[in-house]
């Protein structure tokens, strides 16, 4: 699968084509059957007197919040959709990538909205804490802020053609090297 643990971009990939819709009740029952099994994990865990809610729940506005989580979700979902889905980008790349987006995300977004960009990571802990205080957010939010990312990517893609048919090598790297020697 491809670490892919977030509904919102199983739903993202499916309206591009580049994940069939059968497939897509299965990847979101999993997902979110790990979510849950993995808040009840940690509520088992470190649960007790100080038994605090391990899920994200808005500090801003409601509208704050949605807004923030459809922006964010919407450049994780760009950025996932140049290294993981175009053949150009150098996959070994991709983790590092991707994680700096999640960072930035969470640096800027947490504060407001709790940084969640993942259906699953938000609903599995409200699911086993019984709290759904603002949980549309995280549902509505990252889902369309993911479907808009992965079609914008698509949209400004400026081709098809594969990186050695562009550079006639196998990266830009080696491509600019070759040339300027």
């Amino acid at each position: 699968s491809g670490a892919h643990f977030n509904p919102a971009v199983t739903v993202a990939f499916a309206t591009c084509k580049r994940l069939p819709w059968k497939r897509v009740p299965a990847y979101i029952s999993a997902q979110m059957l790990g979510s849950t099994l993995a808040s009840g994990t940690l509520r088992l865990l470190f649960g007790g007197p100080h038994n605090h809610f391990a899920g994200t729940l808005p500090t801003g506005t409601d509208l704050q919040s949605l807004v923030v989580e459809f922006i964010i979700t919407f450049y994780l979902m760009f950025v996932i959709s140049g290294v993981a889905t175009d053949n150009r980008a150098i996959g070994e790349l991709a983790g590092l990538a991707i994680g700096a987006t999640i960072l930035l995300n969470v640096m800027f977004a947490g504060p407001i909205s709790g940084g969640s960009m993942n259906p699953a990571r938000s609903l599995g802990p409200a699911i086993v804490w019984s709290n759904y205080r603002g949980i549309w957010i995280y549902l509505v939010g990252p889902t369309f802020g993911a479907i808009s990312g992965a079609w914008a990517y698509n949209t400004i893609r400026f081709t098809q053609k594969p990186l050695h048919e562009i550079t006639k090598t196998g990266s830009f790297f080696r491509s600019s090297t070759i040339q300027n020697n």
